[in-house]
């Protein structure tokens, strides 16, 4: 590669193991290396990642071999689901051996470059370890990063951050939770010795410079809504083989019994076709009836089902079994839609309307996820509505067009949590330094005093004045003081973030009390000792329902009932399609109407 940029042991690595860099990384490493801000915009496998760890991993490099690396956290990594934060640790592990080895054999004394994962699936001895003993690279979560922010321990953990990098931010921007992580980004800034470089990372992000906007923060926004941002755009178009599927009968307005069957058999033609195909739908209780229905056909063994509800064991079960090629289908609902390594993924499969063209794009991008294959994904129209739906969505592929992101401006429910939390922290902070704070992130440049008093009385006053009944925190209002009572630090650490809280039950076995998932409450509710539900692909005979838990057994493979969750289903973007402004010559489109086989052995791929 000889890239000067980078310590000779780096370059060599990274020569020997990839060869020439992407344009990503080409374009992306100069703006990291100067400490300048930058938001990567590239397609789906080519390598967004290493372009925004490498120059700061040669920094710590370099460290380690001056003798000056200390047992600080520089590099912070932020996901938005705790899945993909697992996979970076593991695809960040070898590197860092590999290096630390060229550097030893090279002659150099070499300490080891530690990263760890810091979520809510991180056992307790192990966040008791890292608090001892500071990773140089800490990945974990927007919520994570909260909670982090609100303990003392933690906080002295992150002060000397240097990078922070924000990967599929365009699934962040869209919602309170970018908000939430906004407002901890300025939290953060305000606590490091320096401010530190960030980065932000996604395949699928329009308009891009609203997102670099949010990236950086209103205080880095010139007057005429230029952002103190480099942006990396090399374009979301790939070269992409893409068809629409259709059952054999004609579509009406919802799918019957019979066209499922049609639907059931071409998948079970595609799957066997392929070495491992990746089914996403749009729902839980979609995914443990379509993996059950396809088990039947295929063998148990040889299909999984993987979403939000299952246990952690559980879904890192059906990903490890994929990779080893144990499996030939996983069927996922957006559990696996963010850039999680699978393995190696010949087939990408949405039943029902994914309800956005970004969403299809990340979800195709999970086949071929290395650089120059090309990713093959069908497209299954339940309705005549979704054929309609799929038809306009390949279209506007074609023609280089994805969903408008449209940030949320300025909620006052996420504001509130973290002036609670960041007043617990510091124990007392004038008003006047947080409402300068917290109007830095983009989602707020434009929060009104008065709102923030208002916020601000509420969590000081209660819901009903002279009661005090959930007042957080003290105002002094002749010095504009605000100080944490003492449930303040409770209140934040429990009731932080935007995700909603679901009343789910737990599933547990009865005699190993082995977690396996969770179903709806409703679902719980209603159901009695004897019944039998998948979860997991397994049939489960449920003991008895108490204390919030499901207490089952194994079924044995009994007919089993499909669980059910509430509010899950995708809702469609509320804004049109933005054209994407790097809109390379499209190749041509398969008709709309009609399921299309899959090519030859031996014949290239048709692209759309």
């Amino acid at each position: 590669m000889a890239n000067t940029l980078f310590h000779p042991i780096v370059d060599a690595w990274f020569s020997a193991k990839f060869g020439a860099p992407t344009d990503a990384q080409r374009l992306g490493w100069p703006e990291i290396a100067a400490g300048r801000h930058a938001l990567i915009a590239a397609p789906t496998g080519s390598g967004k990642t290493l372009a925004a760890f490498l120059a700061s991993i040669d920094s710590l490099l370099r460290q380690a071999l001056d003798g000056t690396l200390e047992d600080r956290t520089q590099i912070l990594y932020v996901s938005p689901l705790k899945a993909l934060s697992n996979d970076i640790r593991r695809n960040l592990e070898l590197p860092l051996a590999e290096l630390a080895e060229e550097a030893r054999a090279a002659g150099h004394l070499f300490p080891p470059l530690l990263a760890a994962v810091r979520t809510g699936d991180t056992p307790a001895a192990e966040r008791e370890r890292m608090l001892k003993r500071p990773p140089h690279i800490l990945v974990t979560t927007p919520e994570s990063l909260y909670l982090l922010l609100t303990s003392a321990k933690s906080r002295a953990l992150l002060s000397g951050v240097r990078t922070v990098i924000v990967d599929e931010i365009h699934a962040l921007a869209r919602d309170k939770r970018g908000s939430h992580l906004a407002l901890s980004l300025e939290r953060l800034e305000a606590l490091c010795e320096k401010p530190p470089v960030r980065v932000g990372l996604s395949a699928t992000q329009r308009p891009i410079e609203e997102i670099a906007r949010f990236l950086v923060g209103a205080s880095r926004v010139a007057e005429d809504g230029t952002p103190d941002c480099r942006i990396v755009d090399t374009g979301h178009r790939r070269t992409l083989d893409l068809a629409i599927e259709t059952p054999d009968s004609e579509l009406g307005a919802v799918c019957s019994n019979e066209q499922w069957a049609e639907i059931d058999a071409r998948l079970v033609s595609l799957i066997e076709s392929h070495r491992s195909t990746l089914i996403f739908v749009n729902t839980r209780r979609m995914a443990e009836r379509v993996a059950h229905r396809l088990g039947e056909k295929l063998g148990e063994d040889a299909v999984a089902s993987h979403h939000g509800s299952l246990s952690r064991q559980l879904r890192l079960d059906a990903e490890e079994r994929l990779k080893a090629g144990k499996l030939k289908a996983i069927v996922a609902t957006a559990s696996l839609e963010l850039g999680i390594d699978v393995g190696f993924i010949d087939l990408v499969c949405q039943l029902g309307s994914p309800r956005a063209i970004a969403t299809f794009l990340q979800r195709v991008g999970r086949a071929g996820h290395r650089l120059g294959v090309i990713p093959k994904g069908r497209l299954f129209a339940l309705t005549r509505d979704e054929l309609l739906e799929a038809a306009a969505m390949l279209r506007a592929i074609k023609a280089g067009r994805l969903d408008a992101v449209e940030i949320p401006v300025a909620p006052l429910d996420i504001l509130v949590q973290q002036v609670v939390a960041e007043t617990a922290a510091r124990e007392e902070v004038p008003e006047e330094i947080l409402f300068e704070l917290f109007s830095r992130a983009w989602p707020y440049k434009d929060l009104q005093r008065s709102s923030f008093d208002k916020m601000v009385e509420l969590a000081s006053e209660g819901v009903a004045r002279g009661r005090k009944d959930g007042a957080f925190l003290h105002r002094d209002g002749v010095h504009g003081v605000l100080r944490p009572r003492k449930s303040a630090r409770m209140a934040a650490i429990m009731s932080g973030g935007a995700i909603p809280e679901t009343a789910d039950y737990r599933v547990v076995t009865e005699e190993e009390n082995v977690f396996v998932g969770t179903v709806n409450e409703d679902f719980a509710i209603e159901s009695m000792a004897g019944d039998v539900f998948l979860l997991g692909n397994t049939s489960w005979r449920i003991r008895y329902v108490r204390g919030g838990q499901v207490v089952v057994s194994d079924a044995q493979g009994a007919a089993a009932t499909i669980p059910f969750w509430l509010g899950e289903a995708p809702a469609a973007p509320s804004s049109s399609p933005a054209r994407s402004p790097s809109c390379a010559a499209a190749s041509t489109t398969r008709s709309p109407r009609a399921a299309v086989p899959p090519p030859r052995p031996g014949s290239p791929p048709t692209a759309a």
